[in-house]
């Protein structure tokens, strides 16, 4: 199963008093989204599944994608690892799945999936982590195909 993690590109700080549900994409992170989506949209193969935490600035940011998509109530940002590997389907799933999602949870995500010593890795504003689990000689891996920022690009 490959599982793309795509972190939400910069938005607005949030502030006391205000709804984090519906802070929105910056300038910058409307220009980051649109970048990382081209990229992404070279790379991912047809069929590949969309789902995306119901906050604004992740909505906005895989509406720059072009692609159908589902929001997911599991993929909000108080997220736990747990609840977003199984809102992809993970390990299971036949399908590519992209998921659009927030810090800490897909840094746990992650960490959890590679078996790091940390509870947690960064996962820069708008970047992509491209992880793919595989059996080899009866092991079942999971391994790293890419990690992308939308600054490289």
């Amino acid at each position: 199963m490959d599982l793309i993690f795509w972190r939400h590109a910069e938005a607005e700080d949030w502030t006391e008093g205000c709804d984090d549900l519906q802070r929105s994409l910056t300038a910058r992170g409307e220009k980051q989204a649109k970048r990382m989506a081209g990229w992404l949209d070279r790379q991912l193969p047809e069929g590949t599944r969309v789902v995306s935490s119901p906050a604004r600035r992740c909505e906005q940011t895989v509406m720059a994608l072009g692609r159908k998509y589902k929001l997911r109530d599991e993929l909000a940002p108080d997220a736990t690892p747990d609840g977003l590997l199984a809102a992809a389907g993970w390990p299971h799933s036949k399908s590519v799945m992209l998921v659009v999602g927030h810090q800490p949870a897909l840094g746990q995500a992650i960490a959890l999936l590679l078996g790091m010593q940390q509870d947690s890795c960064p996962v820069r504003k708008g970047a992509v982590w491209w992880i793919r689990t595989r059996e080899r000689d009866g092991d079942v891996q999971t391994v790293v195909v890419t990690v992308q920022a939308p600054e490289l690009l």
